[in-house]
């Protein structure tokens, strides 16, 4: 008897790891990336990527800043490493990551500013064009922020 609820426990224990072990699954609108950089405060820098990372389907310019949003344990996590190169893996809308402007290197880029009364009544102008992230996770990866 004492057996068979063990396995039985087993079973159930092993089953809602795998079940917590799955990714979410990605709005239709969205596509889930994984990018190296550098993070200070809620603001992600995207890094170079080196040859041997795996691409993604999105491919964003080294110097484009993305704006995280996650659990507040997760962010708390990612900034206790600023200073260090770290991967985040999360969900990006379809569309958003477009950078306008012309690049001049380094991450830098020209572009045309907003006009007056432009953005969002919402959003303050600073977040109305910030490209977003719904960060899920993160590693730590070689190399140093400058």
């Amino acid at each position: 008897m004492r057996i068979s609820i063990f396995c039985a426990l087993v079973a159930l224990a092993t089953s809602a790891a795998a079940q917590t072990q799955e990714p979410k699954p990605v709005p239709k609108n969205s596509v889930r990336v994984s990018v190296p950089g550098c993070a200070r405060n809620y603001i992600f820098t995207v890094g170079p990527r080196t040859a041997d990372e795996a691409g993604s389907s999105l491919e964003l310019q080294e110097g484009m800043h993305l704006r995280m949003n996650g659990p507040k344990k997760l962010i708390n996590e990612i900034k206790a490493h600023q200073g260090s190169m770290i991967e985040i893996t999360g969900t990006m809308k379809k569309g958003q990551y477009k950078a306008d402007g012309v690049p001049l290197g380094g991450g830098i880029r020209v572009g045309p500013a907003g006009g007056p009364g432009g953005g969002s009544p919402l959003m303050p102008p600073s977040l109305a064009n910030q490209n977003m992230i719904d960060v899920e996770g993160w590693r730590p990866i070689t190399g140093n922020c400058s």
